[in-house]
């Protein structure tokens, strides 16, 4: 069972690595969003150290959105997602294996650079060592919340503002836990209870999500 999923990873992989601006995209748009931040409040060290978390995760909450209109889009089309469908493996596993590599290819990047990002905005230290951390459990379950949205919409006009009004208020518990974690990392206390939470999100996330997937993307192909 596992041998096709592993294809199939490595098959959404390599066609978003070889859509090169796709990845150039969603990169340039969570660069630009931080960077806008200190052209509007102002140079100020303090002031930006002090939205250094919080914009750095809403950045990092609307590169993962739109990087998510194209997940199952490009296989509906093709018929691709009506054979996997009708696979013997389930349809749930095979969800989990596009997002998996959805997450790789586009969320993993925002992870490498936020370091880079954050100590432009003046965090330092062990704030930049937590912000990528909180990053690395948090982003996975924004893709997977986004997954939910992007079956949900599938092949419906103006899809991508819908999926952004359906899911993007059930990004506000991890916005609220991976900055938190920040926040308290800035101001030496204990951040360790934040990325608990966040880990505990994900576990839960990880097997409960792609069957709210894949029951989606079943309610389209019917």
């Amino acid at each position: 069972m596992m041998r096709p999923l592993w294809t199939l990873l490595q098959r959404d992989i390599s066609l978003i690595v070889t859509r090169r601006q796709d990845v150039l995209t969603v990169v340039a748009f969570f660069v630009i969003v931080i960077t806008l931040f200190p052209l509007a409040i102002g140079p100020e060290p303090e002031k930006l150290r002090t939205i250094a978390p919080g914009a750095v995760w809403v950045a990092a909450a609307l590169a993962s959105l739109i990087s998510l209109d194209r997940l199952f889009a490009d296989d509906w089309r093709d018929g691709t997602l009506e054979q996997l469908a009708l696979a013997p493996q389930p349809l749930a596993l095979t969800a989990l294996a596009k997002v998996i590599a959805h997450w790789l290819s586009l969320g993993l990047p925002l992870v490498i650079l936020s370091p880079a990002l954050g100590y432009s905005l003046g965090l330092q230290g062990i704030e930049l060592a937590v912000l990528a951390a909180s990053l690395l459990l948090g982003t996975p379950i924004l893709s997977l919340l986004g997954a939910v949205g992007a079956a949900m919409t599938l092949g419906v006009r103006g899809g991508g503002a819908l999926m952004a009004l359906l899911i993007l208020p059930l990004y506000v518990p991890v916005l609220i836990l991976g900055a938190g974690a920040v926040n308290e990392a800035m101001f030496a206390a204990p951040y360790q209870a934040h990325l608990s939470l966040l880990g505990a999100l994900l576990a839960v996330a990880l097997p409960l999500l792609p069957l709210a997937i894949a029951g989606a993307l079943r309610i389209t192909l019917d």
